[in-house]
């Protein structure tokens, strides 16, 4: 073996001479020579951009690289101008406001601007920074401008051209003034929307570019737009009178008519049911148009009237001496229907809706219909020595109850059958009494006609609902039929004077009574037909008792009689009292009584005499 020190001198010449070991002393030389390279390369790249913006360096595409901080700021305070110079168009429809993005409260901040381009590759770690740097360097790096935006500017600016832009929502309408229709148009409502407009600017001005920019406005289209078609029926139907017509033609009573001014009082204009073919509907105004229909009804009205009868007597039959009348009355509640629908479909003349009421005894119903089978009571009263004006006077006025029917269970009223008292209806001037004397008159004689009434209803036993007396005992009612005078009948006449004195009685029986009246030149007789129920009557009366002579006579002054001239206008009468009693019975039983007590005032002689006469004494 070799000695140890020679075999180690032997490997160490080895790797001395190992040609495997040449290539890597080559690769770590070069790593070593590359890293001195870099970082000297380095050294001198940190040392060109000390306190300068590293190269590829933009804020808003503006290249700021190897500025320092001062003259980054200056050159963005140069270059970076879109505040100034930028124009956005703002608009709404044809409308157009220009402003600068200034004046919306848009600004850029050059100085944080240039500070963060300054800081790029200078914060983080060592890698960061030079990964940015590189990065600067090879495709370069555009920041975005800091900016400073107040709102409220804008805010402010959009406000303004919101009292440009919005609008209330108006509603057509239609109103009337008179007969004139005056249209208010519909208006769309329209409302700027501020917050929705901001968004739309704000998103144009943070890409600092120029634009239009419509507004956000809201539209609110109102209910009722178009009112042409409802104001043109309310034209239509002011544009004549209305004229109101009776059903048949007939020219009495009306017509009634209502000009134009008057319809449009009448005239409701409403907003219609949804879905309805029009908004506003024209509709009459039902209480209005009531009230004046009633202010009509009653010169419309006519009352339904029996027919008149005359009973044969012969025959029992009933023989028509007066056509029965219809009654009619206006149907308001269907008259206001028609004429609304009439008026609303253009009509003006329109006939009234009338109510048609049969009387109760028509020209066709019989006699034992009616329970008229035969006459029941007659009761004459006489009037000799009466002048003929008195007697025409009782004539006109039995004929308007001859030939009346009364119904059973019912009250007859002198006053509902009475004609008017006028010389018109065929009375005459005679002498009627009127507060403490007696006077002319048209109608003096008529009590002669209640007085036979009256004892008629009397003495056949019916009930006497009202009766007035007369002030003083009048001669013509205690005839009898010899023409001399019976004190006994004294308190058996009875007065009216329509409306105020009337005579009533009460038809008790349950069939109906026939009236006829016949007439002599001194005499009156009243008939009544009906069924007779087996009542009698007794009757008494105390005769005249209390006495009163008459007072002085009275002398009145008469402008019509000449000096000197004097003449008798009443005669004096004896003041009395009275008191009839009758009872009524039927099968011996009675079935009612009753008083009839009268006061007659002493009544004077009268007279009248000319201006200047010497009163005669006693």
């Amino acid at each position: 073996m070799r000695p140890m020190q020679e075999q180690d001198q032997i490997q160490v010449k080895r790797a001395k001479t190992s040609p495997g070991l040449q290539p890597v002393f080559v690769v770590v030389a070069g790593v070593l020579l590359a890293l001195i390279a870099a970082i000297g390369a380095l050294f001198l790249f940190e040392n060109a951009h000390a306190a300068r913006v590293y190269s590829g360096v933009h804020v808003a595409g503006i290249d700021l690289s190897k500025l320092s901080l001062g003259d980054a700021t200056a050159r963005l305070n140069s270059d970076l101008s879109y505040p100034r110079t930028g124009q956005l168009l703002l608009t709404d429809g044809g409308n157009k406001w220009f402003f600068a993005p200034e004046a919306l409260g848009y600004s850029n901040n050059t100085i944080r601007s240039a500070d963060a381009a300054f800081q790029l590759g200078r914060q983080g770690s060592f890698i960061n920074k030079v990964s940015q740097q590189l990065q600067a360097a090879g495709s370069g790096i555009n920041l975005d401008p800091v900016v400073t935006y107040d709102q409220s500017l804008a805010y402010k600016v959009l406000q303004g051209i919101a009292t440009q832009i919005d609008r209330p929502v108006l509603e057509a309408g239609i109103a009337l003034n008179g007969a004139e229709v005056s249209v208010t148009e519909g208006q769309l409502g329209r409302q700027l929307d501020i917050t929705a407009s901001l968004k739309a600017i704000e998103a144009v001005m943070h890409q600092q570019n120029d634009g239009v920019i419509p507004l956000v406005v809201t539209e609110v289209p109102p209910a009722v737009m178009d009112v042409s078609a409802s104001a043109e029926q309310a034209r239509q139907i002011l544009s004549a009178p209305l004229t109101l017509l009776m059903p048949d033609g007939s020219a009495e009573p009306g017509p009634w008519t209502l000009p134009p001014n008057d319809i449009a009082k009448l005239l409701i204009i409403s907003h219609a049911q949804p879905g309805a073919p029009q908004p506003f509907e024209i509709s009459i105004n039902a209480p209005a148009l009531t009230s004046y229909l009633n202010s009509i009804a009653p010169g419309i009205y006519q009352a339904p009237k029996n027919a008149r009868m005359f009973f044969n007597e012969e025959r029992g039959e009933l023989e028509v001496t007066q056509n029965a009348t219809i009654g009619r009355s206006l149907d308001i509640e269907a008259t206001v229907q028609q004429i609304s629908d009439q008026l609303s479909a253009g009509q003006h003349e329109i006939a009234l809706v009338m109510k048609n009421e049969d009387p109760l005894v028509k020209d066709d119903t019989t006699a034992a219909s009616l329970g008229i089978t035969q006459l029941v009571h007659s009761e004459t009263s006489y009037f000799y020595g009466s002048d003929p004006a008195r007697i025409q006077n009782i004539r006109a006025s039995s004929e308007s109850f001859n030939g009346v029917m009364v119904p059973p269970n019912s009250v007859f009223s002198m006053a509902d059958y009475l004609t008017d008292i006028s010389l018109e209806n065929g009375y005459a001037e005679a002498l009627i009494i009127v507060g403490d004397q007696t006077v002319k008159g048209v109608g003096g004689g008529v009590c002669q006609v209640s007085t036979t009434l009256f004892r008629a209803a009397f003495f056949a036993g019916y009930p006497i609902v009202e009766r007035h007396a007369h002030a003083y005992r009048v001669y013509y009612y205690e005839q009898r039929s010899n023409g001399g005078n019976d004190p006994n009948l004294a308190g058996l006449d009875a007065t009216v004077f329509v409306p105020l004195v009337d005579f009533k009685f009460r038809n008790d029986t349950d069939n109906w009574i026939l009236m006829q009246t016949e007439m002599t030149d001194s005499s009156l007789t009243w008939k009544f037909y009906s069924t007779y129920d087996g009542r009698t009557v007794d009757w008494s009366t105390t005769g005249v008792t209390n006495v009163v002579s008459p007072p002085d006579p009275v002398y009145r002054e008469n402008p019509d009689l000449a000096e000197g001239q004097i003449r008798q206008v009443d005669w004096a009468v004896d003041g009395a009292d009275v008191t009839v009693t009758r009872y009524v019975y039927r099968d011996g039983q009675v079935i009612t009584s009753d008083n009839i007590s009268t006061h007659f005032v002493a009544w004077p002689n009268a007279f009248d005499y000319g201006p200047g006469t010497e009163i005669p004494g006693e």
